[in-house]
């Protein structure tokens, strides 16, 4: 394999998932047939469990071509790919000088809009469930529909 541009530009967690995948890692209980190193076991063990498990080609590129209008930095943009933000709160330690930059609030939330509209869940993450019976309360659920108490429940 001859290397044809040193340090073309950074990977999202997809692409580094997808060349995994192609080397043949896989959640298989034969992985040692296959030709991938422990430690890249290791990353895509982890990489298995984040959004970039349920990513495609075709929403990463719908997402890019959506999100060039905001001016965001190429970090930024592969930042918010990595991570998918659900709220306006995530994005602003992605994006430098969030509030100078996007003074109005509808922009960051257009942007968080756009993430959940093109770029899919993770597989194994169920959309935390959040019952409120008014203000004051709300009931946690996990995936099994357990209720789990607040923490910062004070009462």
């Amino acid at each position: 394999m001859k290397i044809l541009e040193a340090n073309a530009g950074a990977l999202t967690n997809f692409e580094v998932l997808d060349f995994l995948r192609a080397k043949g890692a896989s959640k298989d209980p034969t992985r040692v047939i296959a030709k991938v190193a422990q430690s890249e076991y290791k990353v895509y063990d982890y990489l298995v469990d984040t959004p970039a498990s349920n990513q495609t080609r075709e929403s990463i590129n719908e997402f890019l071509t959506s999100i060039k209008r905001h001016d965001l930095a190429k970090a930024e943009v592969l930042n918010i790919l990595n991570t998918r933000p659900t709220e306006d709160v995530e994005l602003f330690p992605i994006i430098e000088s969030c509030e100078k930059r996007f003074p109005i609030d509808e922009e960051v939330a257009e942007i968080v809009e756009l993430v959940t509209r093109t770029l899919p869940p993770p597989r194994n993450m169920k959309q935390e469930e959040i019952t409120k019976g008014d203000e004051e309360t709300a009931t946690l659920k996990n995936e099994n529909d357990e209720v789990i108490e607040d923490p910062m429940d004070t009462r």
